[in-house]
């Protein structure tokens, strides 16, 4: 009676499985801080917050290192200060203004961890430590959301541009009048808005096509990226 012999793993095959099992430990590791850092943001007395201004920027320099970028972010983080500081005003005249800067500060604090671990983890590496706790069909939209991140940002820039050449009254020192803030919704975040689900129903039938869901328990490859 001949016995087959069993298969073995390779050296190349465990070294390739044991970065992917690291990667993903590492990935749950940094999903675990994001969530941690956006919900101190908001729990943290205002004394307090020094510390999370550390913390994230240490996360601010790691991203920079690995050539990331952040334009956008603080780009939507000056569109947000102007805004609250100028509603502060408004309503409550001079004597709240600090208190808006420290509102401002707790928005900018709570999207930094998110957009430091969309900029340092991979996609399918979210998807599957998301997976861990649920189901597989929100793992993978809440992954495809944040990988979304840098196409929405392209996207925004460009649609920002062609506007601004068709004459739209959207620049810098026109939005500062509220009277243009309509228009900057219609001519930018509307477009936006319609090019997200124009990609969202384009990723929902890829998905379908491929069978997504179909099977109790989703496979997760390494990626294409991964060291050999």
């Amino acid at each position: 009676m001949q016995v087959k012999p069993r298969r073995r793993f390779t050296t190349g095959k465990w070294r390739r499985l044991g970065c992917v099992l690291s990667e993903t430990h590492c990935c749950a590791l940094a999903l675990l801080l994001s969530i941690l850092l956006s919900s101190a943001a908001f729990l943290l007395p205002s004394g307090a917050l020094w510390i999370l201004v550390a913390i994230n920027g240490g996360l601010v320099a790691h991203g920079l290192l690995l050539k990331k970028k952040i334009a956008a972010l603080l780009r939507l983080a000056a569109v947000q200060f102007a805004t609250t500081m100028g509603l502060y005003y408004l309503f409550h005249g001079e004597s709240q203004l600090l208190e808006g800067a420290v509102v401002v500060l707790r928005v900018l604090l709570a999207m930094l961890p998110g957009w430091w671990l969309s900029s340092t983890q991979r996609p399918e590496r979210l998807g599957e430590v998301l997976s861990w706790g649920l189901p597989h069909q929100w793992a993978f939209v809440i992954a495809a959301s944040l990988s979304l991140l840098p196409f929405m940002s392209r996207e925004l820039r460009e649609i920002y541009q062609i506007q601004c050449m068709r004459g739209a009254r959207i620049t810098p020192k026109a939005l500062r009048n509220p009277k243009n803030w309509p228009e900057f919704i219609y001519c930018v975040l509307f477009p936006l808005l319609i090019q997200l689900l124009k990609l969202s129903k384009q990723m929902a039938i890829s998905a379908k096509l491929r069978h997504f869901g179909d099977t109790g328990k989703a496979t997760h490859w390494p990626s294409t990226r991964d060291p050999k």
